[in-house]
C-alpha cells in the first residue's frame, strides 16, 4: 500500500465531533491551497497534495490529542482549517478538486 493509499485510509477512518466536520464542509469552498497550506504547514510553497495529505494528518492528530485532554494550546479554529485542508487536498489527491478551490 502506498504513502497516499495508507494517508487516504487514515483520513477515511478519522472520527470527529460532528460540529468540526460541518464547520470544516462548511469552510471547503473558501479554501485556497497557495494562501492556506503555506499558513497551516509553515512552508514558503505547498507541497504536493499527497505530501501535504501526510504532513496535515499529523497536524490534525496533534489538535485532536489537545481537544481531547483540554490543552491550554488548543484552537478550535486552526483544528477546523486543518479539517479544511484535508478535505481539499483529499480531493485533489483523487483528482477531482472541491468547488471554489483555488491555487
Amino acid at each position: 500500500m502506498s504513502q497516499t493509499e495508507t494517508a487516504l485510509k487514515a483520513l477515511k477512518s478519522l472520527r470527529r465531533p460532528r460540529l468540526l466536520i460541518r464547520a470544516a464542509r462548511f469552510g471547503l469552498a473558501d479554501y485556497n491551497r497557495d494562501r492556506d497550506l503555506k499558513r497551516l504547514m509553515r512552508v514558503v510553497s505547498p507541497p504536493p497534495p499527497a505530501r501535504a495529505l501526510t504532513s496535515l494528518l499529523e497536524a490534525e492528530a496533534e489538535a485532536e490529542s489537545r481537544r481531547k485532554t483540554g490543552a491550554a494550546g488548543y484552537s478550535v479554529a486552526r483544528h477546523v482549517e486543518l479539517l479544511i485542508a484535508l478535505m481539499a487536498e483529499s480531493l485533489l489527491v483523487k483528482g477531482s478538486a472541491p468547488r471554489g478551490t483555488h491555487s
